[in-house]
């Protein structure tokens, strides 16, 4: 049964359900396979996500971490092949950077901000994600945040 609404899935859910990250990603896991089975209709992500994807993947410890020929396989085969990859148009960027400016987000924040406008533009009626304080601010557009855990306890996944 497909979940309703549109889940847009942060980096972290991407990591820990494409990677093998131990406990710490069996939530992630359970959604990457809703995903795989379509249980989540087509699900939302940003292309930053998918760049942040392929970073850290790349930069992981000895063990964990993939070639950028997996990591690139995993973002062309799992993502770009089962979600709708958005990005901010290019006539909001500018609206967006001054909106951030004006609301004081500085350094790497504006990474998160970014990808919560990604979200919010595309629709996104729940954002899943293990970094839910940089996210919460999306609440006051009727969006939701979830973690991963708090996501798999609410759709049974």
């Amino acid at each position: 049964m497909a979940v309703g609404g549109r889940v847009f899935l942060d980096t972290s859910i991407l990591l820990g359900g494409l990677i093998e990250l131990g406990e710490a990603s069996l939530a992630a896991d359970r959604i990457i396979a809703a995903v795989a089975r379509r249980a989540l209709g087509r699900p939302l992500t940003a292309w930053h996500c998918c760049l942040e994807f392929y970073s850290v993947a790349t930069r992981l410890p000895a063990g964990l971490r993939l070639s950028p020929d997996s990591a690139c396989r995993l973002v062309e085969e799992e993502v770009l092949g089962r979600f709708t990859v958005c990005d901010l148009p290019a006539d909001g960027r500018v609206t967006f950077l001054a909106a951030s400016a004006r609301e004081r987000v500085a350094g790497g924040r504006i990474y998160d901000a970014h990808i919560g406008e990604v979200a919010r533009l595309a629709g996104a009626t729940v954002v899943v994600t293990d970094n839910l304080r940089h996210f919460t601010a999306l609440t006051r557009h009727g969006i939701g945040v979830s973690s991963g855990a708090e996501f798999v306890a609410a759709h049974k996944l």
